[in-house]
């Protein structure tokens, strides 16, 4: 039963930090230039008000500098 116990909680922390971490890589997105949004071959597309992205050919978007 103790060693249940723990398994869980282990478990439980490495669903945390697994959570994290995803939010922590989301959060931070890159920014591209117009320049070189049009060169890697993606269109510039307004979204309403939070300004300008690229939107890429693979269905990726980034903010615009």
């Amino acid at each position: 039963m103790r060693m249940r116990r723990i398994l869980g909680l282990v478990l439980a922390a490495a669903t945390l930090v697994g959570v994290s971490a995803v939010g922590a890589g989301a959060a931070s997105s890159p920014n591209i230039s117009r320049d070189d949004c049009t060169a890697a071959g993606g269109q510039i597309v307004a979204r309403p008000y939070d300004g300008y992205a690229c939107q890429l050919p693979d269905g990726t978007t980034q903010a615009v500098t």
